[in-house]
């Protein structure tokens, strides 16, 4: 692992892919390098193999862009916010070093999502203890930034992801053996998931009219946001 501006943090492989890859994808070409961390193999899920979904996460990475992708083995629908998760996440951290940290919203249906946040949070906290007895000099990263494209809450900030969209689909159809071919054994739960590609659009589409562009990601912080240049703000009022 090589130290990165951006990490992101998710339960599940496709988790980032559905919540914040156009950001990722803007951020790489402003510059910025990018790591990714799913927190489980994903083997729990209804469709494909623990094997197939590590091959199409490595397929997502590259559309991506990412510099790594490391897959842990926390335990899909089984990960919690232990000590011993949240030193073994610490670690990985150090070894990043970034900047900015993007984790899940710390609400949501599925249990790994907002223990991924709590998780997330946490270790990026004990990463810049001193004292803590793990591999890597202290590093804390500077902010956290929350992915809340699937709940209801008033986003801090939108990203403008419109030039990206595309690319953004892209990545999430890599993951064929989750969204594609005959879904009815996932849509007699979850209805929505058959169509999932519309149901992301809609919700990229509504974002991205609230700032006046095609498309948008939210994030929320915990923290105000400060800013500079009055003059310059981005949306209009009127």
């Amino acid at each position: 692992m090589e130290s990165i501006d951006i990490l992101t943090i998710a339960a599940h492989p496709d988790d980032i892919e559905l919540t914040c890859a156009g950001t990722l994808m803007k951020m790489l070409d402003s510059g910025y390098s990018l790591g990714i961390l799913d927190l489980t193999q994903g083997e729990m899920g209804t469709r494909g193999t623990q094997e197939i979904r590590a091959l199409e996460a490595e397929a997502a990475r590259a559309v991506i862009g990412a510099r790594f992708r490391e897959r842990l083995n926390l335990g899909d629908s089984r990960l919690i916010a232990s000590i011993e998760n949240r030193f073994a996440l610490a670690e990985k951290i150090r070894l990043a070093r970034p900047k900015t940290v993007i984790l899940p919203y710390w609400e949501g249906r599925h249990p790994d999502h907002y223990t991924a946040a709590t998780l997330g949070y946490e270790a990026c906290y004990a990463a810049g203890l001193k004292r803590l007895p793990i591999g890597g000099a202290p590093h804390r990263p500077k902010k956290i930034l929350y992915a809340s494209m699937y709940w209801e809450v008033r986003p801090s900030f939108l990203v403008d992801i419109s030039p990206y969209f595309e690319r953004k689909i892209k990545a999430i159809n890599c993951f064929a053996s989750q969204f594609a071919g005959d879904l009815r054994d996932v849509t007699e739960l979850y209805p929505a998931w058959g169509r999932l590609i519309d149901r992301i659009t809609t919700q990229c589409k509504y974002f991205g009219h609230l700032i006046g562009v095609n498309y948008a990601e939210p994030f929320v912080v915990k923290e105000l946001m400060a800013v500079d240049d009055i003059v310059t703000l981005a949306v209009p009022s009127i």
